[in-house]
């Protein structure tokens, strides 16, 4: 497991939509990439390789795939905001994949329109 980062910017607070999260999935280059992960939106720019296009985990940028990463899931219907149905096992499993990215990515905002289920989570 890699290191926690140290150079790692305040996280931000700026509003996104779901569908405003969409321009960041690294299908265009000149703009950065971003995860969100139960409304955290993470800047994953410095992974592009990884997050862009035809990286391993592409699915996940410009959208909040919390449902997949909790499930650890590459479906693309497993992609989705609405975690709520997610058993308790896959509920921890997206805790921690929401405390990897807190400590190596930055925050640059949150999503505002997520699925009223998990809304106030």
């Amino acid at each position: 497991m890699q290191p926690e980062r140290t150079d790692i910017p305040p996280p931000k607070d700026d509003p996104f939509t779901q569908e405003a999260l969409k321009e960041f999935d690294g299908s265009d280059p000149t703009k950065p990439v971003y995860v969100a992960i139960k409304g955290t939106v993470f800047d994953v720019s410095r992974k592009r390789e990884t997050y862009g296009p035809g990286g391993s985990y592409a699915l996940f940028a410009g959208k909040d795939a919390s449902r997949a990463l909790g499930m650890s899931s590459l479906k693309p219907e497993d992609a989705v905001a609405d975690w709520s149905t997610l058993e308790e096992k896959d509920r921890k499993t997206l805790e921690d994949w929401h405390s990897f990215f807190t400590k190596r990515y930055g925050i640059v905002g949150r999503v505002v329109d997520l699925p009223a289920a998990v809304a106030n989570r």
